[in-house]
């Protein structure tokens, strides 16, 4: 497979996932039951987040988590994208990972070039804690409009 892609999430893509996760200072538990803080940062267990965090340390956590899903998206598709769908596919393993998105149905449709096709396997990402969520439901809408936007 042919990397065709090196793009970086640009500041609309930022605010994508800020709008998408929400931004907490103090840890919480995410609707999986995982300890979270930021912008949907999972805290590991070396971390101790018990004081909260600040602004720029939420904006440091989601650039850093935010590179690695860059780097999935770009490493692992192997179509041609436009920004906004790379925006979206950000997004996307940013919130399931890497190794569900490697695995997942809308990366072989896509990288098929079934670009419609694979827009709507976003669809198919609602569940959580073994539950479908709404609020997962009106994000992967989101992600699939911005998807689709081009």
């Amino acid at each position: 497979m042919q990397n065709k892609n090196n793009l970086k999430l640009d500041k609309a893509g930022i605010r994508f996932i800020e709008n998408a996760e929400g931004v907490r200072l103090q840890k919480y538990k995410d609707v999986a039951g995982y300890w979270t803080i930021g912008v949907g940062h999972l805290i590991r267990s070396w971390e101790n987040f018990d004081s909260g965090i600040t602004q720029n340390q939420a904006e440091e956590l989601l650039s850093s988590d935010a590179s690695g899903a860059e780097k999935s998206v770009n490493s692992l598709v192997s179509v041609c994208l436009k920004h906004n769908q790379f925006n979206a596919l950000v997004s996307f393993v940013f919130n399931i990972g890497s190794t569900a998105f490697a695995h997942s149905t809308l990366l072989s449709v896509l990288n098929k070039g079934d670009y419609a096709e694979a827009a709507k396997q976003f669809l198919r990402w609602d569940v959580a804690g073994g539950d479908h969520v709404a609020g997962l439901l009106a994000r992967r809408k989101k992600e699939m409009e911005l998807f689709l936007n081009v």
